[in-house]
């Protein structure tokens, strides 16, 4: 293989190439060969680079809306309550005196609530959240390479230039557990024994994720929340579709409503659509974009309990900042019990499990496979 995608010039280009899909690809290749070297140096183990290949991976199919738009039409069009609502809407328009019959009504609910553009949002957001965390870490990550990745002796100075290079502070805007991270790495360079090099590489996997799930919060939050159509605009354009003649039919629904503090049965209809499409849409994005595929038919749940072991290196821990950071983020230490996370827009909810993921799967060497089967072309 050649590392024609682990240099500095190689993740400035790939950061900036405008087609998310094309960037995504080759992002995701790019943590392959960034990893790929990086075992060179820590040994045929999971280093932050390999856990990202893969969620890079499962990210792309979100970018590319791989059969989810199908899937999500044939999910709400399996929901009874939909098809009750839609017909109490095309009755009570009907009443109303709307000019269309029902199946075209019924066909203008479905066109106005826009079940699509839901999972273009999602897309556009995790994207974005892909290239932003790629533009940053694998950025320092070709950085730490090229500064210390050739080092045969531990080099104090050359690990503390490349570290101070790095901002201060915690994150989103701070690269502190960055800081502390490669510095890790960089001593299990150099670490014979085997359990210390091993809590090391973990320390630093975790301590990348932070900063990385840190950073991510925004784009996590928004693609899980696309589905959320605000009812009232939902309302206000349908109504408008109705009865695109007869202004004031609406202004006496809404005199009726403010004089008597009651909505009208459309009023009603139309804002129960909105709001049990909404749930629908969110249990869906939240359901497609909670799993993670590895290798070997291998896929996580992330919202279940993880159902693997620690390995032997692992299993008991001594390093007291791996430890104090653990005590932070994992609140059922050394166990697996509870952690599935219950809303992964949640950031320390989906650390508990990212954390556990990482100290499970770390010398599962099937990771390190390749992503494709073939290189990304241009």
């Amino acid at each position: 293989m050649h590392n024609t995608l682990t240099t500095l010039e190689a993740v400035d280009r790939i950061s900036a190439m405008p087609d998310p899909v094309a960037r995504n690809f080759q992002i995701t290749q790019s943590y392959y060969e960034i990893s790929t070297l990086l075992t060179t140096r820590l040994g045929r183990c999971a280093n932050w680079c390999t856990f990202a290949t893969w969620a890079s991976r499962q990210a792309g199919q979100t970018i590319r809306k791989e059969d989810l738009i199908r899937a999500l039409d044939s999910k709400l069009a399996a929901v009874p309550a939909l098809s009750q609502i839609i017909y109490d809407i095309a009755e009570a328009a009907l009443a109303k005196g709307a000019n269309m019959d029902k199946k075209a009504i019924t066909k203008l609910v479905w066109d106005t609530a826009d079940p699509k553009a839901a999972i273009d949002r999602a897309s556009d957001a995790v994207a974005r959240g892909n290239q932003k965390v790629y533009a940053e870490i694998a950025r320092e990550f070709a950085r730490f390479l090229a500064s210390c990745g050739k080092d045969n002796s531990y080099d104090e100075v050359r690990i503390t230039r490349f570290c101070n290079s790095l901002r201060a502070g915690d994150p989103p805007n701070g690269q502190r557990y960055l800081k502390q991270a490669f510095r890790r790495y960089y001593l299990a360079f150099f670490e014979p024994d085997k359990k210390k090099k091993a809590e090391l590489i973990l320390l630093a996997n975790i301590e990348i994720g932070f900063h990385e799930q840190t950073r991510l919060q925004p784009e996590i939050a928004e693609a899980l929340e696309a589905s959320v159509t605000e009812p009232a605009l939902f309302k206000a354009n349908l109504l408008k579709s109705l009865f695109p003649n007869q202004r004031w039919l609406l202004d006496v629904g809404w005199l009726f409503k403010s004089i008597f503090n009651r909505p009208t049965p459309l009023d009603l209809a139309t804002e129960k659509f909105a709001a049990v499409a909404r749930h629908h849409i969110r249990l869906f994005l939240s359901s497609y974009m909670m799993e993670l595929s590895l290798p070997k038919g291998l896929n996580l749940h992330l919202g279940a309990d993880l159902k693997a072991h620690f390995p032997p290196d692992l299993q008991k821990l001594t390093n007291p900042d791996l430890l104090i950071l653990l005590k932070k983020i994992d609140p059922t230490a050394d166990s697996l019990k509870n952690t599935g996370a219950k809303d992964w827009a949640d950031l320390y909810d989906r650390l508990h499990f990212i954390a556990d993921m990482f100290r499970c799967y770390q010398e599962t060497t099937d990771l390190l496979s390749a992503p494709f089967e073939q290189e990304p072309t241009a």
